[in-house]
């Protein structure tokens, strides 16, 4: 056996990688016969043009037309395709699909991380412990549930509470783009990491971010639509756990309202 194993490495080591073949390759002598090729052919190969009949489709382009997030026109298009979307294994263990709540006419919206415990029995988004704060922060600006609307990255609830998967994002980030484009905000309130980082492709931490205004546009907005601000916030379960950081997100609404006013 081990006269054969030397014997095998031998003859790779001589070019030989099929065993079917009737010789060994010799690859020095191909090497030889490369490097003897006319420049010309050469050029001819490497600054062939493909035909300008067929066209190949930007990468971006493609994703929009293939996920079916990107062909609704109305937000009843979008919850039906939601409701039929088997591309995320988060529809299989939550109860409901968490869509939205508030007012569509609002030139405010608010985008949280994913449903809890409460939002996935409801349905509803923030109507737990952290939808009562997020209530209360609006009423402290002059906002409540009637002239706000409320959505999330993800719709359906990941098992116990866990923040969602890379994955999972990217799976349903299409759908809160194309929410986004049919709602047509003025405003966009980002609540917390997930949100911000998902929305804006930004990595920066939150709270660098926090209280900034940034630009948005969806992926199938029009040149000329207007750009939309959105400011990044805490997400109002953080800020159960570190109610110090209230002050701070009190000063984002602060900065919210008075653009609103403008």
């Amino acid at each position: 056996m081990q006269s054969n194993t030397h014997l095998l490495k031998f003859l790779y080591q001589a070019g030989l990688n099929y065993s079917f073949l009737e010789s060994p390759r010799n690859r020095l002598t191909e090497k030889e016969l490369s490097l003897k090729e006319p420049l010309s052919e050469k050029r001819s190969m490497t600054t062939q043009k493909p035909s300008i009949s067929t066209p190949a489709k930007p990468l971006e382009t493609q994703k929009h037309v293939e996920h079916p997030a990107y062909a609704c026109q109305t937000l009843d298009d979008l919850r039906k395709a939601l409701d039929v979307f088997e591309g995320c294994a988060l529809k299989q263990s939550a109860q409901n699909t968490v869509f939205c709540d508030g007012n569509p006419q609002s030139d405010v919206m608010l985008i949280g991380e994913a449903p809890g415990a409460e939002e996935d029995k409801q349905g509803k988004p923030f109507v737990g412990m952290s939808g009562q704060l997020l209530d209360k922060m609006m009423a402290a600006i002059g906002l409540n549930r009637e002239n706000v609307y409320i959505a999330n990255i993800i719709p359906w609830r990941p098992p116990g509470n866990r923040p969602p998967s890379t994955q999972e994002i990217a799976a349903c980030l299409p759908f809160i783009e194309q929410h986004i484009y049919l709602k047509k905000p003025k405003f966009l309130l980002l609540l917390g990491s997930v949100a911000t980082k998902a929305i804006l492709n930004n990595h920066t931490g939150i709270m660098k971010l926090r209280g900034q205004w940034q630009t948005y546009k969806p992926p199938m907005a029009h040149p000329n639509d207007p750009v939309i601000q959105a400011l990044p916030t805490f997400h109002p379960a953080f800020l159960l756990r570190s109610p110090g950081q209230k002050v701070y997100a009190w000063e984002d609404l602060k900065t919210l309202k008075a653009a609103m006013d403008k």
